[in-house]
This record gives C-alpha cells, sequence and structure tokens, in this order.
C-alpha cells in the first residue's frame, strides 16, 4: 500500500506515522494557532503528494508557499528535526509547480465564465438578498432564452441594462421586476469591478484538467495559487474556490475507490468561505464535499480552529492533523473540547492537556487506517519539507511561468461576441430604424440643446450599454452543482 510518510511520534522516531495514499480523498484537516507549524505541515504534504505523481492545488494566501518550486536551503534547525525523526536520508528537493493568479500578475490568469459561474454563486459574490437574486435568476433565464452569451461583466451589465428596460414584459411572466433593484444590482457590479473581478471573467476559461498535469519523471505538478492580493477581497476568494469545487464536481467522471487520489486541494485561511454562507449554499458546500471524493479529489481544509468549518463539513474530513491551540477564554476552552471529540482517544496521554503543550512542529495526527477508520490519535513531530521554506526569488517563479506546460494556453485574452455586442447592436439598429422611418417628421428647428424624447431614450441605451468594460468567455448552459442552481 502506497503511503506518505508525515512525522514520527515524539520521542520515538522509529514509530512512523504515515498516511494511506487510497484514502487521501477522504479529504483532511490542518489546524492550529498562528505560527505553531500548518504550513510546514501543508508543504510537507504537498511534495510528498506530488512525489507520487498525485498533482496538488494550493492556495498561496502569505507568499510563503512558492518556496515549493526550489529545493530546500537545508537550515540547522530542518536538519536537527530530520534526526530527531530518522528521517535519512533527508536531501533537498524542488517540485514541479504551476503558478496562477487571478489577477494574472504573479502567474497564469485564472478565468472562468459569468454563466459557468451561475446565479447563486453570483448573488453571494455581489451580496444580494433574495429579492435581487430573484431578478438575477429572471436575468439568467432571459439570457438562455434568448441565446444570449454570458461571458464577462459588461455582458452581465448589458443584460441587465436590458432587463430594466423591459421590466413591465418581463414582471408578466416571471413576477415583480424593480428597476430599484436592477440599479442596486449594477452597482455591485461596480464594486466587484473595483476590487479587480472584471479579470475573473473573460477567456480563455480555466480547464480544470490543466491542474491535474503530471510531469514528465512521474510527479504530480504542484498548482500555487497567488492569493495574498486575492486574500483582501474575501468574497471573491471564496466565491472562486466554490467555483472551483464546483467544477470539479461536474467535469470529472465517476472514479470508486483509487489507489490514490486524481487530484489534492489545500484551502488556506478556509474559515473566510463558510463566513455569513446562507444555508442553502452551504448544503450544497457539504453536497460537494461529501460527493467529490468518488471523483477522486481530495480537500484539505487549512485553519485555525477546527471549530471554524460546520460541522456538516467538518465530519466529512478524516484525516486530521491538529497543531498547537491556545485556550485564554472560555469559548476557546469550548473549541478545545470540541477537538478532543473530535479524535479517537490515545490511553497513553490527555488530548486536552497535549494540544495545549504541543510545540512548534508538533501536531496531534490521526488519519485513516486501511479500513477507512480512524486511527488512535497520535503525538507526532511532523518532518521537514525538502523543498524550500518561504517565498522563491522572483527570478525562479518567473522562469516557472515562462516555461510552464499551460503558458501557451491562457497567455492571450479572447474577446468573442456575446450578450454584450448583441444588446449594443440591438439598440444601435433600433436607433437607425427610428431616424429612417418615413412616417417620422423631421424635427422642428429649435434653440434649445434639449434633445427629444426617442433621441435622448436612444442615446441613454447607448451610453449604459457601451460604456461598460470587460472581457470575454463563451457557454449558454449554465453549469456546475453549486454554479449552476439558477432556477428556483
Amino acid at each position: 500500500m502506497d503511503q506518505i510518510y508525515i512525522g514520527s511520534v515524539t520521542g520515538a522516531p522509529d514509530n512512523k506515522i504515515n498516511l494511506n495514499l487510497n484514502r487521501a480523498n477522504r479529504h483532511g484537516l490542518i489546524a492550529g494557532a498562528t505560527g505553531t507549524g500548518k504550513t510546514v505541515t501543508l508543504q510537507a504534504l504537498a511534495e510528498s503528494f506530488s512525489a507520487n505523481g498525485v498533482p496538488v492545488f494550493i492556495t498561496d494566501v502569505k507568499g510563503d508557499l512558492s518556496g515549493l518550486c526550489q529545493p530546500s536551503a537545508m537550515q540547522d534547525f530542518l536538519v536537527k528535526r530530520a534526526e530527531d525523526i530518522g528521517l535519512k536520508p533527508y536531501i533537498p528537493a524542488a517540485c514541479p509547480a504551476i503558478f496562477w493568479d487571478l489577477y494574472g500578475e504573479k502567474g497564469h490568469p485564472v478565468r472562468t465564465t459569468i454563466s459557468e459561474m451561475g446565479p447563486l454563486l453570483l448573488s453571494r459574490l455581489m451580496e444580494l438578498n433574495d429579492v435581487q437574486q430573484g431578478i438575477l435568476d429572471v436575468a439568467f433565464r432571459m439570457a438562455d432564452d434568448q441565446g444570449l452569451l454570458l461571458l464577462d461583466l459588461k455582458d452581465l451589465r448589458a443584460l441587465l441594462s436590458e432587463v430594466a428596460d423591459k421590466a413591465n414584459e418581463l414582471s408578466k411572466e416571471y413576477g415583480n421586476i424593480s428597476p430599484t433593484s436592477v440599479a442596486t444590482i449594477q452597482r455591485s457590479l461596480l464594486r466587484l469591478e473595483e476590487q479587480g473581478a472584471e479579470n475573473f471573467f473573460g477567456e480563455p476559461a480555466l480547464d480544470v484538467r490543466d491542474l491535474m498535469r503530471v510531469a514528465y519523471d512521474g510527479r504530480g505538478f504542484v498548482n500555487i495559487l497567488t492569493a495574498d492580493k486575492l486574500l483582501m477581497a474575501p468574497k471573491l476568494y471564496t466565491t472562486f474556490l466554490l467555483w472551483l469545487l464546483s467544477e470539479l464536481f461536474e467535469d470529472l467522471p465517476e472514479a470508486g475507490d483509487l489507489p490514490k487520489p486524481k487530484l489534492v486541494l489545500f484551502f488556506d485561511e478556509a474559515h473566510l468561505l463558510f463566513n455569513d454562507i446562507p444555508r442553502a449554499l452551504l448544503e450544497k458546500i457539504e453536497q460537494v464535499v461529501r460527493l467529490i471524493r468518488s471523483k477522486g479529489v481530495g480537500v484539505y481544509f487549512i485553519t485555525q480552529n477546527p471549530s471554524d468549518i460546520p460541522d456538516v463539513v467538518l465530519g466529512q474530513l478524516g484525516n486530521k492533523v491538529q497543531h498547537a491551540l491556545r485556550a485564554f477564554t472560555p469559548a476557546q476552552k469550548k473549541s478545545i473540547g470540541a477537538v478532543v471529540d473530535g479524535f479517537r482517544a490515545n490511553p497513553d496521554f490527555d488530548i486536552e492537556t497535549v494540544v495545549q503543550e504541543l510545540k512548534v512542529g508538533e501536531a496531534l495526527v490521526s488519519f485513516l487506517n486501511d479500513k477507512g477508520d480512524p486511527a488512535v490519535v497520535e503525538r507526532v513531530l511532523i518532518r521537514p519539507p525538502s523543498s524550500l521554506l518561504g517565498m522563491a526569488s522572483p527570478d525562479v517563479m518567473k522562469t516557472f511561468i515562462q516555461n510552464s506546460p499551460v503558458a501557451q494556453s491562457y497567455s492571450q485574452v479572447i474577446d468573442r461576441e456575446s450578450a454584450y455586442e448583441i444588446l449594443k447592436g440591438k439598440s444601435v439598429k433600433t436607433r437607425q430604424l427610428e431616424n429612417n422611418s418615413p412616417q417620422r417628421q423631421a424635427p422642428m428647428p429649435r434653440e434649445s440643446n434639449r434633445q427629444g424624447m426617442g433621441e435622448a431614450l436612444a442615446k441613454s441605451v447607448i451610453r449604459a450599454v457601451g460604456s461598460q468594460v470587460g472581457r470575454q468567455i463563451a457557454t449558454q448552459i449554465i453549469r456546475g452543482v453549486l454554479g449552476g442552481l439558477t432556477r428556483r
């Protein structure tokens, strides 16, 4: 059975703790207070998966995981830890890496379409209420009925302008549509643009199969999403992660039990995923997390405290690494009690006491055994990573980006005809028909510069549609388990 070595029981270097690869798709949790060693654990797991031919996707929220693409500097404390756990030989090694960035600054741009995102996730991204989400549902239905491609934000803005113009007509078929609510959604789009979301919507769209590449030597690529800037827009960050889960679930075939996962995802700052989340969306996340393992995908959440993860999701995480926690308040003491309940007890020590005594680099570890049952929790000294701790050299990162196997696929933006161009063309054609109509009388000379009502209306529509800035994408089908919940 293939295994990943994660460390040895503290004080017993011969008692090695391994993660069974055929259970790695049962998801996992890496938790602990700031500075207790979560990042090192994540890095050690990621490079071990890669070494075993499993592609990895990581969100790098602090910029210190880019070092996976360079060999370790072999600092003294790392060498000492290797000696303490009996890791021989301990040699530096880099991972094959692909860098991604929603803003396209420190990696290949990651894009999707408005249609692929769907109204449910868009509503969360724009923080819409139920009434506003209902209008967004109507807009998507209208786009489907008229065959309009929704690729980017300018497409959505043009579509909303069309909905506002036809509010009375659409209200008869879909229910009341308030121009005020449409205007509120438009303002939310402006806020998205200020956060840089227009970079996320466009073509070429991300093909999730590009996250599952294996290098020529059989090692899995480590996909590193640069997320330090993205974390400043937490709604965009979390919506992207939820969209990625839904796309993987939608696109990948059923795989059953595999000797090792097809892909492993590590989501740092996982608590952001569940902040103020609507119950309906939480239920869908729980469903995807529960079912996506049958697609051969493992999901690992990294956060400070297990209580950051809702119980319905936490119950799906079978492989657990718990670094030190501190309890200074009643609430913190209560959360430690929840940690105790989440482990299979070890008669040799008290979990509640030990979790507060763990040193940096130590953790309580319980992985699923070969039968799929949680193993007895052990106090473990985590092995040192073979790759560089901290940020990689900018020159090295640049070289990786330039020589990336996906560089040609995502380097050029594509702008196809979509809803924006079609609706803009319709408004221009309408104005031309009005100007050329034989029944239309020539305007009387006037001293005022004020426009006639028809001319003003036509120009206002053109301005409302023609002033939008965006990119492009295509798909008429609203896809994804999360993004595809477009109807009520």
